[in-house]
């Protein structure tokens, strides 16, 4: 990604809404244990997405779980770890999701991450 590490690290934990949530709709702290929710948007219908921090290390590493409803982890509590690496054209994001209750579940997640983190990248950009 073209981003700094702190800049991707802050959109995960507390500018979320501004690249994926839907703003207003959030109630996100970022500190361990820390439950939180939000909603998305898509064609028209809200997504609800609950879960909570397990692991923040600055600039470097966000875990936290992930549980959202029918087509998405389908009430399953998922774990979504972001590794964010320094480079010299500005980060090397590592995104992982795991625990899925079946492989449709995860197949579409590991479809839908790509266009989210180029929409994140898109977005971190323009912001300037």
């Amino acid at each position: 990604m073209r981003a700094s590490p702190d800049k991707i690290y802050q959109a995960w934990t507390e500018r979320f809404d501004s690249w994926f949530a839907q703003p207003g709709l959030i109630r996100m702290r970022p500190q361990v244990d820390e439950p939180f929710f939000f909603e998305t948007e898509q064609e028209g219908a809200r997504h609800p997405h609950y879960g909570r921090f397990l692991t923040l290390d600055p600039y470097h590493f966000v875990e936290l779980t992930w549980v959202t409803g029918r087509k998405g982890t389908d009430g399953a509590e998922t774990i979504v770890s972001v590794e964010l690496t320094a480079t010299a054209t500005g980060t090397h994001l590592r995104l992982t999701h795991t625990g899925f209750y079946d492989k449709a579940a995860a197949d579409q997640h590991d479809d839908a991450w790509p266009a989210v983190l180029a929409h994140l990248d898109e977005q971190l950009n323009s912001a300037g």
